[in-house]
């Protein structure tokens, strides 16, 4: 499944993987994961070396494409070209979005981490992006650097982008509510998922805040 740079306002969870050297392992995890359906999934592993982080892209698309929700590869556009994934998601050192959306096509997701920058939230709507993320809106495990984004941020980029809003950095179920209230249409979350004891339920869980 290819899904469409037209396709509505994703709406719930957007799950991101955690540094998981162990395939096996992730592949589970990811598994219980998608029986809570969540909008979309990102592969991320910075700790990875390219051919693991191959084996893995591959583990997940398998997963993904059986359970008809998108992959996105993070921070890493060869990879996704290479493989087929749905998508890329990119950082401020992750190339030109331009570049990236033509590459991409028509027919695939390209999403931008803004951080805090509403200038590059801008440049990413013009360049093609299908969804911004601002972050991190809480202190985050897995990014303990990540500068603080305002809150405002979200609403403002619903209202003037006409973009679907990723927001991300330290989210658990306690408050995310207050994200989507502020106008997230995705919370983006690592530890508070993969973490679970039951990621499935925890993944069903953030749905229901949709």
């Amino acid at each position: 499944m290819t899904a469409s740079c037209s396709a509505p306002r994703w709406r719930g969870l957007y799950a991101v993987t955690p540094d998981e050297a162990d395939t096996a392992r992730l592949t589970a995890l990811v598994a219980r994961v998608l029986e809570g359906r969540p909008a979309l999934l990102q592969y991320r592993n910075k700790l990875a070396a390219p051919a693991l982080r191959r084996e893995q892209a591959l583990a997940l698309q398998a997963l993904c494409r059986t359970a008809e929700v998108p992959l996105l590869i993070n921070d890493d556009l060869a990879l996704a070209l290479e493989i087929g994934a749905d998508g890329a998601h990119l950082g401020r050192d992750d190339g030109d979005p331009s570049a990236a959306r033509r590459a991409l096509g028509a027919g695939r997701i390209l999403g931008l981490s803004c951080y805090s920058e509403w200038a590059r939230a801008e440049r990413g709507a013009e360049a093609g992006a299908d969804y911004v993320a601002f972050g991190a809106m809480f202190a985050s495990r897995t990014k303990p650097e990540a500068e603080p984004a305002a809150v405002e941020l979200l609403g403002r980029a619903r209202r003037e982008l006409g973009l679907p809003v990723a927001a991300i950095g330290g989210i658990t179920l306690e408050n995310a509510p207050g994200l989507v209230g502020a106008g997230a249409d995705l919370v983006a979350v690592v530890s508070d998922v993969f973490g679970a004891d039951d990621p499935g339920a925890r993944a069903a869980a953030y749905r229901a805040l949709f």
